[in-house]
């Protein structure tokens, strides 16, 4: 079997640079779609280094011509595409307070990256899945789907749209074996958010978790693993919460 061809969205810092680390190490051939090109070849830099295989592809996914370009790429360089981690969004660049204050174009933006970028995202990969009949979609929700976060509206909004977009598309795209599965992690520690305020929300986010620390990307790398991998041929559907048992389901 050829070597499996990972997309991974956002790959250039935070959880997408962990992801792309992680499946890199499985075996994977890794392409980071990242806005940020700097970003990105550093991680394909830091992957190629160490003996794996990976590719940089500056993307905008909230561009359909982009994301065409950058699909059309990665055939050509690969011949296939098999796994999609669709984590590009927006976080820490996001206006936060009372939802009176969040603006229609604030709301609509947060509306574009995190959701209709990943529909324009997975819409472009699926024919390619298709000809192969496997492929393994991953979103990314969060947590905050499941319990709200004041001041955060537009933010929690996109993370639940996520979950309900997974469900739905499992069903249009199980007949060809392709999976479709959500990951919610809880509040993780990256180089994206930092600061005093940050840390105060953490000292109260940590003392609600079962396992009391900070969550970190490196937690929620086995899971992206498994859903990416053949031991979940039968999992579909489904939204994982990787969050210390801060929330159950």
């Amino acid at each position: 079997m050829s070597q499996r061809v990972a997309i991974i969205t956002g790959g250039g810092r935070g959880l997408g640079r962990a992801f792309a680390k992680r499946l890199a190490e499985d075996g994977k051939t890794v392409i980071i779609a990242e806005i940020d090109q700097e970003n990105a070849l550093k991680v394909k830099e830091e992957i190629i280094s160490n003996g794996y295989k990976a590719y940089a592809i500056k993307t905008d996914v909230t561009d359909e011509f982009s994301v065409k370009q950058m699909v059309e790429e990665v055939c050509a360089a690969c011949g296939r595409i098999d796994i999609l981690v669709n984590n590009a969004a927006l976080l820490g660049t996001l206006k936060r307070g009372p939802f009176e204050e969040i603006t229609v174009d604030e709301f609509e933006l947060a509306m574009r990256v995190n959701v209709t970028g990943s529909f324009i995202v997975t819409k472009a990969v699926i024919e390619v899945m298709r000809k192969t009949s496997w492929g393994r979609i991953i979103n990314m929700s969060s947590d905050t789907a499941l319990n709200g976060n004041p001041g955060f509206l537009h933010y929690v909004t996109t993370k639940g749209a996520i979950v309900s977009m997974t469900r739905a598309l499992a069903r249009e795209v199980g007949p060809n074996n392709i999976t479709v599965n959500a990951i919610q992690p809880g509040l993780t520690e990256t180089e994206v958010e930092r600061g005093e305020e940050r840390k105060e929300l953490a000292k109260k986010v940590i003392s609600a978790q079962c396992i009391p620390r900070q969550e970190i990307p490196d937690d929620l790398v086995g899971a992206i693993s498994f859903l990416a991998s053949e031991d979940s041929d039968f999992i579909t559907g489904q939204t994982i919460a990787v969050n210390g048992g801060i929330s159950f389901r």
